[in-house]
């Protein structure tokens, strides 16, 4: 026994390792040397002197050998197996208690007894290794992320347990890449991994964290994968469209890929986000059709397409197209930026400019002014540079709506109206003289009407008469807009002269005035001398020789009229001249309810103050029947020329018999006229000599220029506009025209004790033509019943004035006793220069001079 016991402590020990927890095998071979038999198999732990497990063959074979386990060692944890080569006992679920050494003792029947001894060691696992973040918590689940491209990872693996240490490190897809422990403290250790800047390749990498103190088992570990947020790799428009044509819609596709997880598009105009657009995606690949219409403002501009990924901000790739637009002209007209608009004055100067926006470039530009075209022209200051229009020394007619236009090849754009007001003093609105004929003690409202802006404060009216000027008192006009009324009466003749009117505004003073000549005024006379011309059967023109226009302004009116009913069938009316055609005359005898009813044709004057007299035209009468009318013609035309000859000559015999009497009668009358014109005039010289010798003048003020020296000087000073009286004659005055074909007589009544104002000189010439109308009703040279025009007073004097007699006039010849003409002529000359002085140093109204 002894020696047995000495043999074991010999046996090598063999260094056996075993988990915990998990299965070991602690090998013990049963071949004998001398094929002797098994005979019990007995194992021992430690020192220990009794079995813990026997395997006894002995009387058996040796698969009905009867095993038995020590309850408190093993148990049923262990069993010795014979099965394999060699036998071995299969200790299960290892504990750590089961460490120590184990022997094996093998008793042959005959043989020597073999033992093995073995170190059994128990290797205790380490647990799961436990992964934190850079902030110290636990990371959950088995997903690393999401990262963003460029961050470190930083992770730290803790490991508690394990029998020995265990080692910790850490593996990227599968390789060591870090091995080194950072700290261990008790039975906890640490690895901490430092992954700088990850990428794209880095995406679904998985960092395992390894804790091994045994090659018995698999490593105990824990992986994490890693997810990152990628931003896009490409982004592109695909479908550009240059150029772009304003307000048309268009359609734009952009596409990207690379984003994880799929990217999404935003559209930029600029700065502002474009929101019409649909999207889509499709591995990994995102396309958006953007719905835009360019302005004209998109000119230039850049159209973004940005590919961003939606969980992280910032991470996002774009691209840009700078898209043109084309357009027609942009046009916006303005006044200089140093001009005040309501502060342009006429004689300013000023300038304006039209912006234009186009493309392509405008070709063409035009300036309007009241829709009118405005061209360059220096020598009236309109200048035209680039875009710019310069207007130098402005006027009131410069004022309007000023335009600009301009062209290129999309079309044309008027620009905004630029609405010019110039400023100007005021100015008559009428720039003539205007005559205001007006009767004695007729009350008058004189209008006088200015052009200005803006409108005027106040006015002034001055009145001259006979060279005196002076301004008549406020209270005798009112200023109503633009208007000044003056209420005006003229009652005697120094009342009648020139009224002027200026108006006065911000601007300044009216610098021409506007002037109204107060006359003495009456109905126009009649027309005379009517005839008709150029008839036929459907038309006709009648002609008359104007009369005095009462020293207005006159028309003439023409009415034919329904002789039977009165009812007025037709008026003309011409503002030249008496004379009117007349077409269609069958639809005016159409009208007539009668067959029988024929029309007159009537003739007036018209002036301001009313129409004169009608003067029925003799010549015309106009019946319905159109062949009443041409059979009068057809007769006319159908006259023979012998019998057309024999009218003529006898017309020619009685013509030549008529002068001769006529000539002879006037002969003695002009030489009558002539004589006592010639005496009527030396008797007024005289006069006026003498008047001039004595008299003595006062002006306005006061001051004496001359002392009168007779009762008569004194008596006509109190009326200054009074011609003398002139002294009284045997005989008639009276004068002729060399054209007129009139005399005139006015009897020595009428010439004594008449005041010559200008109403009694128009009275003495008025007289003088009608002596001459009878005159010429004696000498039966006019068949026309038709009134006598007198002429204007202008004319009056210069007729009475001078009167001349040639011989070229047959009606005004004396024919001698052998039938030729004399070669003398008869000269009626007055004294123009003594009448005038005398007109004038009595202080007769300078229009009737």
């Amino acid at each position: 026994m002894q020696s047995t016991e000495k043999a074991e402590k010999t046996v090598k020990t063999i260094e056996k390792t075993a988990v915990e927890g998990r299965k070991v095998s602690l090998p013990c071979p049963l071949a004998a040397p001398s094929r002797d038999k098994v005979y019990m198999v007995l194992w021992f732990k430690n020192d220990v002197k009794i079995p813990i497990y026997s395997f006894d063959v002995r009387g058996k074979p040796l698969t009905d050998a009867r095993h038995w386990s020590a309850p408190e060692i093993f148990g049923s944890r262990a069993k010795f197996n014979t099965d394999v080569e060699p036998a071995v006992l299969d200790i299960e679920d290892i504990r750590r208690h089961d460490e120590g050494i184990y022997r094996c003792r093998v008793d042959f029947r005959t043989s020597q007894t073999q033992s093995f001894r073995y170190n059994l060691t128990v290797i205790i696992l380490p647990e799961y290794p436990v992964i934190l973040n850079r902030w110290g918590r636990q990371l959950n689940g088995t997903i690393l992320g999401p990262k963003e491209e460029g961050d470190d990872v930083l992770l730290t693996c803790r490991v508690v347990g394990g029998r020995p240490p265990p080692q910790v490190r850490w593996l990227v897809n599968g390789l060591i890449v870090d091995e080194q422990v950072e700290q261990q403290t008790g039975d906890v250790t640490e690895n901490r991994l430092m992954w700088p800047s990850v990428a794209r390749s880095d995406l679904n990498s998985i960092f395992t964290c390894q804790a091994i103190n045994t090659q018995l088992v698999e490593p105990r570990e824990s992986s994490y994968v890693l997810d990152l947020h990628l931003k896009p790799l490409t982004v592109e428009i695909v479908n550009k469209k240059l150029p772009l044509v304003a307000d048309r819609r268009y359609e734009v596709q952009c596409e990207s890929s690379g984003s994880r997880p799929n990217a999404i598009i935003t559209w930029y105009k600029g700065k502002r986000q474009l929101r019409r657009a649909k999207e889509e995606a499709l591995n990994n690949i995102t396309k958006s059709i953007l719905n835009f219409v360019p302005t004209t403002d998109d000119d230039g501009k850049l159209i973004t397409c940005r590919a961003e990924n939606p969980k992280v901000s910032g991470l996002f790739l774009e691209t840009t197209w700078k898209i043109e637009v084309i357009y027609p002209p942009l046009v916006n007209l303005r006044l200089g930026s140093t001009l005040i608009v309501d502060d342009i004055k006429e004689g300013d100067d000023l300038y304006m400019e039209c912006q234009i926006q186009a493309n392509p470039k405008f070709s063409k530009m035009y300036w309007m002014h009241d829709g009118i075209l405005i061209s360059h022209n220096a020598s009236a200051r309109v200048i035209r540079s680039n875009q710019s229009l310069v207007l130098q020394k402005i006027t009131r007619n410069t004022s309007g709506n000023y335009s600009c236009s301009a062209i290129n090849a999309e079309g044309e754009t008027v620009s905004n109206q630029l609405s010019l007001r110039v400023k100007y003093a005021p100015v008559c609105k009428v720039d003539k003289t205007i005559i205001v004929g007006a009767f004695r003690s007729e009350h008058l409202n004189v209008i006088c009407e200015v052009n200005a802006d803006p409108q005027p404060r106040s006015f002034k009216w001055k009145f001259n008469s006979s060279g005196e000027t002076y301004e008549l008192s406020k209270e005798r006009h009112y200023k109503n807009g633009s208007k000044s009324i003056l209420q005006y009466t003229p009652i005697m003749d120094q009342d009648y002269g020139t009224l002027t009117c200026t108006g006065q505004n911000e601007v300044g003073e009216q610098t021409v005035p506007c002037v109204f000549q107060v006359i003495l005024a009456a109905l126009p006379s009649p027309v005379r001398n009517c005839s008709i011309n150029n008839q036929t059967l459907h038309s006709l023109e009648i002609q008359c020789i104007p009369g005095y226009d009462g020293g207005l302004p006159q028309i003439f009116l023409l009415e034919l009229i329904a002789i039977r009913s009165g009812k007025l069938r037709l008026n003309l009316t011409n503002v030249d001249e008496p004379s009117f055609n007349i077409d269609s005359l069958d639809a005016y005898t159409s009208f007539d309810t009668y067959g029988d009813d024929a029309l007159k044709a009537v003739v007036f004057a018209v002036n301001q103050k009313g129409r004169s007299s009608g003067v029925l035209v003799r010549e015309f009468i106009l019946d319905n029947s159109i062949e009443s009318r041409a059979a009068i013609t057809n007769a006319a035309l159908d006259l023979s020329p012998v019998l057309l000859g024999v009218l003529f000559t006898l017309l020619l015999l009685c013509i030549v018999i008529f002068v001769k009497v006529y000539c002879n009668r006037t002969s003695a009358t002009m030489r009558d006229l002539n004589s006592d014109m010639k005496q009527n005039m030396n008797s007024i010289s005289y006069k006026h000599d003498t008047q001039k010798k004595n008299a003595r003048w006062q002006n306005s003020d006061g001051k004496t220029k001359e002392m009168k020296a007779s009762n008569d000087i004194l008596e006509d000073e109190k009326n200054p506009d009074v011609i003398p009286q002139g002294k009284k004659t045997d005989k008639p005055l009276g004068a002729t025209t060399a054209n007129s074909n009139y005399a005139s007589t006015i009897d020595d009544e009428t010439v004594t004790n008449t005041e010559w104002t200008c109403g009694s000189v128009n009275s003495y010439y008025n007289q003088f033509m009608h002596q001459n109308t009878r005159l010429k009703e004696t000498s039966s040279l006019s068949t026309d019943s038709t009134l006598v025009a007198s002429t204007p007073k202008s004319q009056s004097l210069a007729s009475s004035c001078h009167v001349e007699v040639t011989p070229s006039n047959p009606f005004c010849s004396t024919m001698k006793s052998n039938g030729e003409m004399p070669t003398h002529s008869i000269d009626y000359d007055f004294n123009i220069n003594a009448i005038k002085t005398l007109l004038m140093t009595t202080k007769v109204p300078e229009s009737c001079v």
